[in-house]
């Protein structure tokens, strides 16, 4: 059903894993599990009889003859399938997406470029056709370049003041962001959707309204908090600590403006990262509200 809009998971399934790809670069080679391949500059050949979870790659070839029982995700490379893909497939390049006739994607496919061959009958879901060739007219780049120019300058701001303000709870962050990435994406995941719900349904009531208005007014605040904190955690990823908080946030805030570039995956990026960034602000609240309650029988 090619008219139907992408699902929230498929939508954000690049920008997650092109954030995860920035975050990892500067990484132990041991954090991720040893059957991902995430591969930033590459190649990715599976042989018939092998089995690998989920495969992302940023710049260069895939070559799928075994099993991949999760997500395939390629930005630019060409791209060859002839074994089974449990979940779902998304090729960004232009070079997009050859299917042999092995070639089984149990969920959806979603490609860039011309129709691969077979894709009905080797697809489970749904064929979907990412199209990033349609640039606007005159009128709408001038304001794309606003909107970037408005987004950087209050965003850069907004860091920089709340790195200051709260130079201890950045550094917090950035522990949490090491040890509880999967609770992160998760608790992210529930703040985005659940926190314009949650202000609707207290307009829907005569109490709640003064509630409702206040948090709908707050929710851009909100997710620029959320974006900001990626942006230090990603910068902290290449810079290092300790110290030099400052570089290390202004190294992250420039990787995601310039991501912000790039038309489509600039915005899944910023959608990936406003909701790690949530949920890593969240874990590290809750974190933080129990550590006092555990350090109390010593005290005593």
């Amino acid at each position: 059903m090619p008219g139907r809009p992408p699902t929230l998971r498929r939508a954000t399934l690049v920008g997650l894993a092109a954030l995860a790809l920035g975050l990892g670069a500067a990484a132990p080679a041991h954090a991720a599990p040893p059957k991902d391949r995430i591969v930033i500059s590459g190649v990715v050949d599976v042989p018939p009889g092998q089995s690998v979870s989920d495969v992302v790659i940023a710049d260069g070839p895939v070559t799928m003859r075994g099993r991949t029982s999760g997500d395939l995700v390629a930005l630019h490379g060409k791209v060859f399938i002839n074994g089974p893909v449990h979940n779902d497939v998304v090729v960004v390049t232009k070079d997009g997406v050859r299917l042999g006739p092995r070639a089984r994607i149990g969920g959806d496919l979603v490609y860039r470029g011309a129709k691969p061959a077979g894709a009905d009958a080797a697809v489970a879901g749904d064929v979907q056709k990412l199209n990033v060739e349609k640039i606007g007219n005159t009128s709408s780049f001038i304001g794309a370049v606003a909107w970037w120019v408005a987004a950087s300058i209050s965003t850069l701001v907004f860091g920089l003041l709340l790195l200051w303000l709260a130079p201890r709870a950045a550094d917090a962050t950035y522990e949490v962001a090491g040890t509880g990435t999967g609770p992160a994406i998760g608790w992210g995941f529930g703040l985005l959707i659940g926190l314009p719900i949650l202000a609707v349904v207290a307009l829907i009531t005569l109490v709640g309204i003064p509630f409702g208005i206040g948090l709908l007014l707050a929710l851009f605040a909100i997710y620029a908090l959320g974006y900001t904190t990626s942006a230090w955690l990603l910068g902290r990823r290449l810079v290092g600590p300790p110290g030099r908080r400052v570089l290390a946030f202004l190294a992250g805030w420039g990787i995601l403006r310039v991501a912000a570039i790039i038309p489509v995956l600039g915005g899944l990026v910023g959608l990936a990262a406003t909701i790690f960034g949530l949920g890593v602000l969240l874990v590290t609240a809750w974190r933080a509200r129990k550590a006092p309650a555990s350090a109390a029988p010593s005290g005593a």
